[in-house]
């Protein structure tokens, strides 16, 4: 079973199976704190948040084709009592290079305006589509080599865990990987982002609002995880009682007190130390997270507030997610990771009525956090995107859907060029060319890496550390060329 490098609030050390390792790991994070006091970097801050949809969204039914006859006809019939009337449908102003027009979910008129331009601002297009995106290899050139085995598939397909740990490590041979590509884009990027931060002071780059999660571990960097309502506290709870106070500091003293010379043990003595750490790491990010100030005059709690979020969990954490944004500068980093999970998406027993409600939730939520970034001047360094462990089939299994393969998803924020879908939509014909079989299980035409690298690009890996955070992204793409693999991040 896969160990979790974790003490506390963050994931900070690789699976231990002896001191040795522990030790070189915790060398090299101070190798790169050491490194971040020399090295330069651009001074701006950006950060880059995942919305990870868990359960598998079926966003076939989320982005859908409005051409007719064509590309809805071939929906309608493959769908059959799960499609969406087209006259339900929110026109999207794109039509693609075969003249296909598309549409969102009717639950969803906040990320169709995103898309078409907010507030009626065609200039301010502020979110795109990639569509017929998922795990690979190597680029699946058609169905038949899909059906010969000619060309190597990523393992356990349509697998909740593989595929979960597929898309959050961008490895998906199906060897057993520790590390995700956020926490090695950290382990590249950090100390050289980061620079702010000295020798005495260290905060980790990639935050968690979803508990610890193999996406922001990298081999020396990674994660904080904090909650809706700032960082967790060592008992285990972000209450302000004064009993869970009072056994907080008592825990602190005793782990960073002179009792540390009776751990003989060096496992212990570090262990000890981590901790310590983590506590005043968590007592230094509260501090900040419960007070953000005020960003261009404007006050950073005011504004959420006065968003329109809906009552939700998930809108609970988005709106921690703008504190953990507002207060970069506090935390002293250039380079930030959020990470946080809708789940419920695994809808194999009903479909339209629960994915309704909750693509309402992820548009009110989503609209609602954009226009709190615009409105604190956030929105040029902020970059936010939907995953899942894989898209639905197209035919209805009764009343919901089961297991596939490729799906939709949506890129959002000021740096995105907006207004555009990325990718080949597929043909969704039962049986047609992107059917790779067992009721519409389309295959994906473009990569996770290359998605994953239009990103990464704008957040500041270079050509040549690309291959190191997406190991199969030459299969795809070329990090050196002069333009993105999507071209939809400036």
């Amino acid at each position: 079973m896969k160990s979790r490098r974790t003490f506390l609030g963050e994931a900070s050390c690789a699976a231990i199976g002896s001191v040795p390792v522990l030790s070189t790991l915790l060398n090299l994070t101070l190798a790169n704190h050491a490194a971040a006091q020399t090295l330069g970097g651009n001074p701006s801050r950006k950060t880059l948040v995942c919305v990870f949809l868990s359960g598998g969204c079926d966003t076939f039914n989320f982005l859908i084709p409005r051409d007719q006859p064509g590309g809805y006809d071939d929906y309608a019939a493959a769908r059959s009592n799960l499609a969406i009337p087209r006259s339900s449908l929110l026109p999207l102003n794109f039509t693609d290079a075969q003249g296909r027009s598309f549409g969102i979910h009717p639950s969803c008129p906040r990320i169709a305006e995103m898309f078409n331009g907010m507030g009626g601002d065609s200039n301010k297009k502020r979110l795109a589509m990639v569509a017929n995106v998922g795990t690979l290899i190597e680029r699946l050139p058609d169905k038949t080599a899909f059906e010969n085995g000619s060309v190597a598939l990523p393992k356990a397909l349509f697998s909740h865990r593989d595929q979960i740990e597929q898309w959050q490590t961008s490895v998906p041979q199906g060897q057993q990987v520790l590390t995700g590509w956020a926490g090695r884009a950290a382990d590249f990027i950090h100390s050289s982002y980061n620079t702010e931060q000295t020798a005495g002071y260290y905060m980790p780059m990639n935050f968690s609002l979803a508990g610890n999660s193999t996406f922001q571990i990298g081999s020396s960097e990674g994660q904080f995880v904090i909650t809706s309502r700032g960082a967790l506290a060592f008992t285990g709870s972000d209450s302000s009682a004064p009993t869970l106070q009072a056994k907080d500091q008592l825990i602190r003293d005793t782990v960073a007190s002179p009792l540390e010379e009776h751990y003989r043990n060096l496992f212990h003595r570090t262990h000890a130390r981590i901790t310590a750490n983590s506590i005043e790491r968590g007592v230094e990010f509260g501090s900040h997270f419960n007070q953000p100030g005020s960003l261009n005059g404007i006050d950073v709690n005011t504004a959420i507030n006065a968003a329109s979020f809906p009552n939700h969990p998930f809108a609970n954490n988005l709106k921690a997610a703008i504190r953990t944004i507002a207060i970069r500068p506090s935390l002293k980093l250039a380079r930030q990771t959020i990470f946080l999970d809708f789940g419920g998406w695994d809808h194999h027993s009903e479909l339209l009525n629960t994915q309704a409600g909750m693509l309402a939730v992820l548009d009110q939520s989503l609209h609602a956090f954009q226009s709190t970034l615009e409105i604190l001047g956030l929105a040029q360094d902020v970059v936010t995107f939907t995953a899942s462990d894989f898209g639905r089939t197209l035919r209805s299994n009764g009343q919901g859907t089961d297991h596939a393969w490729s799906g939709n998803h949506l890129v959002m924020g000021g740096p995105v060029s907006g207004g555009q879908i990325a990718g080949p939509y597929p043909s969704l014909a039962i049986d047609g060319p992107d059917d790779v079989g067992r009721g519409g299980r389309i295959y994906p035409k473009l990569s996770c890496d290359e998605f994953f690298c239009e990103m990464l690009r704008w957040f500041g890996v270079s050509s040549t550390n690309m291959e190191g955070v997406l190991p199969n992204i030459l299969h795809f793409h070329d990090p050196a060329a002069s333009t993105g693999p999507l071209g939809i991040i400036a």
